[in-house]
């Protein structure tokens, strides 16, 4: 497994890759979005190399195919703003289906109840701390369609959890693989960290907020 993602990072196909499970992890929390872009990222770390000749002469020679790391962001940034666009659309729909799936779960409902009173009062740096949580996103994305938020409210926060998380994901393996070398080690050190910061994120949400009580 490990031996067929260190070729895809040296295929064109990466970009599409990280696209479509960045995408696809607002519905399938399961799938390795941040893997992969820290996977990809630390491959970009290892663009080139630089070779000392026989005459002292310095010259740069390409190591092998490696992902763009902009393009790589980019790819990133936007499936991250569509996945949550496509949830919040769907869960804004009048059959009621999302919104009966959320009222039977105390642990959703709470969310939502948070997530509206945040971005009515202007507090929605929620969405963007969810963005970090295990399923923190598919939880906020659906919730605020569910209650009916404005687009206006909630896609500004959207497009700051999407630039955070990929800014967040990609410079953690591109560093990681400038410190530590362009390889498995320095991939899953980036890893952990990103990790780390999901379960601070999980921790946060969790709290219970100014004035609530705690559940018995």
């Amino acid at each position: 497994m490990l031996e067929s993602l260190g070729m895809l990072t040296g295929s064109p196909w990466i970009y599409a890759v990280v696209a479509l499970s960045v995408l696809l992890d607002v519905f399938l929390p399961l799938l390795p979005s941040g893997v992969l872009v820290i996977t990809a990222a630390t491959a970009a770390a290892a663009g080139s190399t630089t070779v000392v000749g026989a005459a002292g002469k310095v010259a740069v020679a390409q190591a092998q195919e490696v992902p763009s790391l902009l393009l790589l962001m980019l790819c990133a940034f936007t499936a991250s703003v569509l996945g949550d666009l496509v949830a919040f659309r769907l869960a804004r729909r009048r059959d009621g289906r999302v919104a009966r799936t959320i009222a039977r779960s105390r642990r959703l409902t709470t969310a939502q109840e948070r997530l509206g009173g945040a971005l009515s009062a202007g507090g929605g740096a929620l969405v963007v701390v969810a963005r970090f949580a295990p399923a923190g996103r598919s939880v906020v994305s659906l919730s605020a369609g569910v209650a009916h938020r404005r687009l206006k409210e909630f896609l500004p926060w959207s497009v700051l959890a999407a630039v955070a998380w990929t800014g967040y994901s990609a410079g953690l393996g591109y560093l990681g693989g400038q410190w530590l070398g362009a390889s498995w080690f320095g991939a899953a050190i980036s890893v952990l960290a990103l990790f780390a910061a999901g379960s601070l994120a999980a921790y946060f949400i969790r709290r219970p907020g100014p004035g609530t009580a705690s559940p018995a």
